[in-house]
């Protein structure tokens, strides 16, 4: 992992907007009309008559057939998704909404990479053959003639995705909200309908990594070399880095970042990144992380687009062992009084993000250093759950995401009750719910005067859908 670090909306769509497509590509078979069948419910009097495939509808140069709806039913109830309160109707909204942001995407020069679209595709692929087997198996279960076509709409369909995320994350990033505006939100909460939040706690802990060989440190070195090599003779370096890299924030993406000098990036990191020129690929490098190579693949002012494959060194088991004492020994410190968890934290652990702060960890999803018990990882849970106040947990073997091995030890030293929300004690909370609401509104305001810009037509029964947004332009 690279980086340090609801109301008055019509809100029938949103919840579509975590829906992006996979697979909405899929053929229909008789199990996908099976699971849409009477679906649509247009106004009264009015039946949709079903289309072999023709176009329903077209947002800008894009068209939506007949069978995307059924697709993407086919598509969400693949993924577990509940199907039977959508209507086809809401369906085409959320296709529109789609094609409304790549139509956008396009306009506004946003750029998907041919080897950022590769990349995903490779990893799709991939997991797709995990599943069923084989190749020919995938291409046969969603009733494609041959891979070529299969991987070709595939390849369209992800490029499609790609640019309409772009575009909603360029409107939502531009959103931000002042103090006075969080105060603003909560006060119009009616007393009665303020929020509850979950018991929480505040956790610390101390990490001691094993140390790692010369040798291995070497061989990493060399396979790092291996795969600029190969880049520098023709081969993908996204490929590569979703193939190879174990950093859980980019191996899915091609390895992507893109970073300016502000971006919290350890220090190692961002001097590399910045000595190199287009097109150039680093040599091997550490950083607390591991061993590194860098790809610079556009540079735009101050940001740069790069992709960058992770790899790290393995531990042996005398290593571990040794990691194991000296954490043994750092916790009869601490159970003898002699130091405090949080002195033994600055002056002992080897994790720098919490070092400074006595071990005091952050949630990376609120940015505060509560942690909401229902919403706490499991593995976590089950390591803090049973601890007392004041108590130390028992030397914890742990694997990072990155496959990084480490011993830590972890304690509690705040709890906090269930309670009503209040400002001062919940602001950062109460900040992200109304930066939420703003966002809605941002995309609202955005999507009401595109729909006006944008060539839209909606064909046959279908016009007599209601809507929550004016893609008729009533």
């Amino acid at each position: 992992m690279m980086p340090s670090k609801t109301k008055n909306m019509k809100c029938t769509n949103l919840k579509f907007l975590v829906f992006i497509g996979l697979f909405t590509m899929f053929s229909t078979a008789a199990w996908a009309q099976e699971i849409i069948k009477d679906t649509i419910k247009p106004k009264p009097q009015t039946t949709v008559r079903k289309k072999i495939d023709g176009v329903i509808a077209t947002v800008g140069d894009f068209n939506i057939l007949e069978s995307d709806i059924d697709k993407a039913y086919l598509e969400m109830t693949s993924q577990g998704a509940s199907v039977k309160d959508i209507t086809r109707c809401q369906m085409l909204g959320k296709l529109l909404e789609d094609k409304l942001y790549a139509h956008q995407a396009i306009q506004d020069s946003i750029v998907v990479s041919d080897d950022d679209i590769k990349a995903k595709m490779d990893e799709q692929i991939t997991y797709m053959v995990e599943q069923l087997g084989s190749m020919d198996k995938v291409v046969a279960y969603f009733k494609k003639p041959n891979e070529d076509e299969f991987k070709s709409e595939l390849s369209d369909i992800i490029k499609m995705n790609k640019l309409a995320g772009q575009m909603q994350k360029k409107i939502i990033d531009k959103v931000e909200i002042t103090p006075e505006e969080v105060r603003t939100f909560f006060k119009k909460i009616p007393a009665s309908e303020l929020p509850v939040f979950g018991a929480e706690m505040e956790v610390s802990q101390i990490v001691v990594y094993p140390k790692v060989s010369e040798a291995e440190k070497q061989k990493v070195i060399d396979r790092l070399k291996e795969l600029k090599k190969e880049v520098e003779g023709g081969s993908s370096f996204a490929t590569k880095a979703v193939l190879y890299s174990q950093d859980p924030g980019s191996s899915s993406n091609g390895g992507y970042y893109r970073m300016n000098k502000k971006t919290p990036f350890v220090k190692e990191f961002k001097d590399v990144a910045f000595s190199l020129g287009e097109g150039e690929i680093s040599e091997p490098f550490e950083t607390e992380f591991g061993f590194h190579i860098i790809y610079i693949e556009k540079i735009r002012g101050q940001d740069i687009d790069l992709r960058h494959i992770l790899i790290v060194p393995k531990t042996d088991s005398q290593s571990l062992q040794e990691a194991k004492e000296r954490i043994l020994n750092i916790k009869k410190k601490i159970d003898e009084k002699t130091i405090s968890f949080a002195d033994a934290a600055r002056a002992e652990s080897d994790e720098k993000e919490t070092r400074s702060n006595g071990g005091v960890l952050i949630n990376p999803k609120t940015q505060d250093t509560h942690f909401e018990l229902t919403k706490m990882d499991p593995s976590m849970y089950s390591q803090v759950s049973n601890l007392k106040d004041g108590e130390v947990s028992a030397p914890i073997l742990d694997t990072e995401q990155n496959g990084k091995k480490k011993y830590k030890l972890v304690t509690v030293t705040n709890r906090i009750n269930e309670h009503t929300a209040d400002y001062a004690r919940d602001y950062i909370k109460i900040k992200e719910l109304a930066l939420k609401e703003k966002q809605i509104q941002a995309i609202a305001k955005w999507s009401e005067e595109k729909i006006q810009e944008t060539y839209i037509k909606i064909n046959g029964a279908y016009r007599n859908c209601e809507f929550t947004n004016n893609w008729l332009k009533k």
